[in-house]
Order: C-alpha cells, then sequence, then structure tokens
C-alpha cells in the first residue's frame, strides 16, 4: 500500500533522514518508535507531502506519489494525524466532521463515525475549544476516517491521554484496522503500540536500524525502554 524508498530529508543544512525505507500493507499497523529528534515526525511530513525538502521516493498502491502535493494525496486516501491534532477549535464537533469535503474512496458515513465515537455525537454542539483532550484527539481520528483516508499517519495519539483513553483509541484503531485501515504509528509508548500494531520500526539518528514484531518487543522492553530514555 504505502512504500518509503530510500527517503532522506533535511532541514536547512541539517540532513535528518537517512535513506530510509519501509512499507506499510493494506489492514496493516506499523509503528515508528525512537528518541525525540529520531526524524519520525519528519518522516510522516514526507509521505504527506509537507515537507519537501526530501529525496527519496513515496509510493501508495503502487503509484508514484513522490511529487504531487499534499491535497493529491488525501484524495488518494493518506490522512494525517499530526500531533497538535489540527482540529478547528471554533467550529462544532459536527463542523468539524462535516466541512472537510470527502476526499479518499471510502468516506465513514457520519452515523457510522457517532456510533464509533459516541463521545463526539454526544458533543456533536460543542466547539473544538470545548472538548477534553481525549475528545479532540478522537474528533482528528475522526476527521481523516470521515475524509475517505485508507492508510492514517498518525504522530502520537496518546501523548498525554488517561489511561482509559488510550485504550479507547487502541480499540478505534483495531476496529478501523479491521475496516482495511492502515496506520503509520508515531508511537513512544510500547505497551500501547504492541496491542494495535503489527511491525515496529525503530529510527535512531534518522536511519531506520531495527524493524521487531510484538514478541521481539515484549521480549527486549527493557533494553527498548532504555534506548527511548523513558
Amino acid at each position: 500500500m504505502l512504500e518509503i524508498e530510500g527517503v532522506s530529508a533535511r532541514y536547512g543544512e541539517a540532513k535528518v533522514l537517512h535513506d530510509v525505507s519501509l512499507k506499510v500493507g493494506e489492514g496493516e499497523v506499523a509503528t515508528l518508535v525512537g528518541r525525540n529528534g529520531a526524524g519520525k515526525t519528519t518522516l510522516l511530513n514526507c509521505a504527506m507531502g509537507t515537507h519537501r525538502s526530501m529525496t527519496g521516493r513515496i509510493r501508495l498502491d503502487g503509484r508514484d506519489i513522490t511529487t504531487a502535493p499534499p491535497h493529491r494525496r488525501a484524495r488518494l486516501g493518506l490522512g494525517l494525524v499530526p500531533d497538535d491534532r489540527g482540529i478547528y477549535a471554533a467550529l462544532s464537533v459536527e463542523e468539524n466532521l462535516t466541512l472537510p469535503s470527502v476526499r479518499g474512496v471510502s468516506p465513514w458515513p457520519l452515523e457510522r463515525i457517532y456510533d464509533t465515537f459516541p463521545a463526539l455525537a454526544a458533543r456533536r454542539r460543542f466547539s473544538g475549544a470545548k472538548l477534553s483532550g481525549g475528545e479532540q484527539q478522537m474528533l482528528a481520528l475522526a476527521r481523516v476516517l470521515r475524509a475517505g483516508s485508507r492508510l492514517l499517519l498518525c504522530d502520537e495519539p496518546t501523548e498525554g491521554l488517561a489511561p482509559v483513553i488510550v485504550q479507547r483509541i487502541g480499540e478505534i484503531l483495531r476496529e478501523a484496522k479491521e475496516h482495511g485501515v492502515a496506520v503509520l504509528l508515531v508511537e513512544q509508548n510500547l505497551r500501547f503500540a504492541t496491542t494495535v500494531a503489527d511491525r515496529h520500526h525503530l529510527l535512531a539518528q534518522g536511519r531506520v536500524v531495527e524493524s521487531l514484531d510484538n514478541a521481539d518487543v515484549r521480549e527486549r522492553e527493557g533494553e527498548l525502554l532504555a534506548h527511548l530514555g523513558l
């Protein structure tokens, strides 16, 4: 589905990604794990087309989208959930869900969104600014599913949230996966990551140094937490 091939990226003279290659298949959840500054967010932005100082190739369903602008990638099914959530604070929950045009090929109907996110249904008339952090994160996920995204690029969706909300986000990601949605997930919470992901790519100094399955992560949890500085 998504192929990242030999991607390197810069901020000015500073090179932050070095020849990164990985794949995410249909209905697969893969994580990017690494310390702050390892290049995880930059890689998501390269995939979405919002970071242009890069070399290498990005393919979606075998189609080269390396030079495609972000709006074109969105129409093809890529959806970015940024770490700042990217919702419209002044608009209501329902306006956040209905204002963006449906871009992808398999949008979730509003009724299904509300069935999956009952907290949003209950607060559909509230502005984004009046939602809790967990509700804002759910709204950010709901918006890309409503828009028809088939592959979600999620940047730290559980950061700073209460355990009960983290558990609910895991349930939502697993449900999306069951419907064929793929996810490339930046995540520091290793235990959460193993409950939703199929594979884990360890980034260090802008390079993928290892790709691990869940059994590997559980066996080496102490070592990996030390590496992450957690």
